[in-house]
Protein backbone atom coordinates (compact mmCIF):
# COMPACT_ATOMS: atom_id res chain seq x y z
CA UNK A 1 0.00 0.00 0.00
CA UNK A 2 1.32 3.61 -1.03
CA UNK A 3 0.14 6.52 0.98
CA UNK A 4 -2.11 8.73 -0.10
CA UNK A 5 -1.32 11.57 -2.74
CA UNK A 6 -1.16 14.95 -1.02
CA UNK A 7 -2.68 17.74 -1.83
CA UNK A 8 -1.41 20.41 -4.59
CA UNK A 9 0.03 23.45 -2.42
CA UNK A 10 -0.27 26.09 -6.01
CA UNK A 11 -3.34 27.25 -7.15
CA UNK A 12 -4.81 26.40 -10.20
CA UNK A 13 -3.76 28.84 -12.29
CA UNK A 14 0.74 28.69 -10.87
CA UNK A 15 3.15 26.38 -12.02
CA UNK A 16 6.41 25.65 -9.88
CA UNK A 17 10.18 24.45 -11.06
CA UNK A 18 12.56 23.90 -8.68
CA UNK A 19 16.99 23.61 -9.19
CA UNK A 20 18.85 22.36 -6.73
CA UNK A 21 22.37 22.06 -6.20
CA UNK A 22 23.20 25.37 -7.90
CA UNK A 23 27.34 25.59 -7.47
CA UNK A 24 26.46 29.54 -6.42
CA UNK A 25 26.48 31.20 -3.27
CA UNK A 26 22.54 31.96 -2.22
CA UNK A 27 23.66 35.95 -2.12
CA UNK A 28 24.86 35.74 -6.06
CA UNK A 29 22.02 34.15 -6.68
CA UNK A 30 19.47 35.83 -4.91
CA UNK A 31 20.47 38.69 -7.26
CA UNK A 32 19.40 37.09 -10.63
CA UNK A 33 16.43 35.95 -8.66
CA UNK A 34 15.28 39.36 -7.30
CA UNK A 35 15.73 41.01 -11.35
CA UNK A 36 13.06 38.52 -12.63
CA UNK A 37 10.64 38.48 -9.72
CA UNK A 38 7.44 39.91 -10.93
CA UNK A 39 8.46 40.19 -14.49
CA UNK A 40 6.29 38.68 -17.37
CA UNK A 41 7.67 35.06 -18.25
CA UNK A 42 8.52 36.01 -21.90
CA UNK A 43 10.53 39.37 -20.80
CA UNK A 44 12.20 37.60 -17.76
CA UNK A 45 13.35 34.61 -20.56
CA UNK A 46 15.29 37.57 -22.67
CA UNK A 47 16.26 39.60 -19.43
CA UNK A 48 18.04 36.55 -18.35
CA UNK A 49 19.64 35.50 -21.65
CA UNK A 50 21.43 38.93 -21.75
CA UNK A 51 22.60 39.08 -18.33
CA UNK A 52 26.32 38.98 -18.18
CA UNK A 53 26.10 36.79 -14.97
CA UNK A 54 27.64 33.54 -15.08
CA UNK A 55 24.63 32.13 -13.33
CA UNK A 56 21.78 33.25 -15.14
CA UNK A 57 21.70 30.58 -17.74
CA UNK A 58 21.01 27.83 -15.04
CA UNK A 59 18.20 29.96 -13.97
CA UNK A 60 16.78 30.57 -17.04
CA UNK A 61 16.72 26.38 -17.75
CA UNK A 62 14.95 26.40 -14.43
CA UNK A 63 12.29 29.51 -15.96
CA UNK A 64 12.00 27.37 -19.36
CA UNK A 65 11.29 24.66 -17.15
CA UNK A 66 8.61 25.91 -15.00
CA UNK A 67 6.87 27.71 -18.36
CA UNK A 68 6.74 24.25 -19.66
CA UNK A 69 5.10 22.74 -16.61
CA UNK A 70 2.61 25.39 -16.87
CA UNK A 71 1.68 24.44 -20.14
CA UNK A 72 2.01 20.82 -20.74
CA UNK A 73 1.06 19.65 -16.93
CA UNK A 74 -1.53 22.71 -16.35
CA UNK A 75 -2.62 23.70 -19.46
CA UNK A 76 -2.06 26.90 -19.05
CA UNK A 77 -1.43 30.28 -21.48
CA UNK A 78 2.24 30.58 -21.66
CA UNK A 79 1.65 34.36 -23.08
CA UNK A 80 -0.32 35.75 -20.29
CA UNK A 81 2.38 33.86 -17.55
CA UNK A 82 4.30 36.22 -14.47
CA UNK A 83 6.91 34.92 -12.58
CA UNK A 84 5.51 35.77 -9.01
CA UNK A 85 7.80 34.05 -6.76
CA UNK A 86 11.33 33.33 -7.57
CA UNK A 87 12.70 32.30 -3.59
CA UNK A 88 16.35 31.42 -3.19
CA UNK A 89 17.78 29.24 -0.27
CA UNK A 90 20.65 27.22 0.92
CA UNK A 91 21.82 23.92 0.07
CA UNK A 92 24.55 21.74 0.91
CA UNK A 93 28.00 23.75 2.01
CA UNK A 94 31.29 21.76 0.56
CA UNK A 95 34.35 21.92 2.40
CA UNK A 96 37.90 22.29 1.79
CA UNK A 97 40.90 23.09 3.31
CA UNK A 98 43.63 25.43 1.61
CA UNK A 99 47.36 25.04 3.30
CA UNK A 100 48.47 27.95 5.11
CA UNK A 101 51.94 28.80 6.15
CA UNK A 102 53.54 27.65 9.52
CA UNK A 103 51.23 24.05 8.93
CA UNK A 104 48.17 25.28 9.35
CA UNK A 105 45.39 25.26 7.07
CA UNK A 106 42.45 27.57 6.37
CA UNK A 107 38.89 26.96 5.45
CA UNK A 108 37.00 27.01 1.86
CA UNK A 109 33.88 27.39 1.38
CA UNK A 110 31.96 26.46 -1.73
CA UNK A 111 28.22 26.75 -1.31
CA UNK A 112 25.41 25.40 -3.47
CA UNK A 113 21.88 27.03 -3.77
CA UNK A 114 18.34 25.76 -4.13
CA UNK A 115 16.13 28.21 -6.98
CA UNK A 116 12.36 27.59 -6.65
CA UNK A 117 10.27 29.62 -9.45
CA UNK A 118 6.84 30.06 -9.33
CA UNK A 119 4.87 31.37 -12.22
CA UNK A 120 1.25 32.09 -12.81
CA UNK A 121 -1.41 32.99 -15.22
CA UNK A 122 -2.73 36.43 -15.21
CA UNK A 123 -6.60 36.93 -15.18
CA UNK A 124 -7.84 39.14 -17.99
CA UNK A 125 -8.60 41.79 -15.30
CA UNK A 126 -5.34 41.61 -14.38
CA UNK A 127 -4.12 42.17 -17.74
CA UNK A 128 -5.62 45.35 -18.04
Amino acid sequence: MSKPKSERRQADNEALAVGTLMRVSPRKLGLVADMISGMEAGKAVTALQFSRKRISQDVKKVLESAIANAENNHNLDVDRLVVVEASVGKQVLMRRFHARARGRSGTIEKFFSRLRIVVRERDEREAA
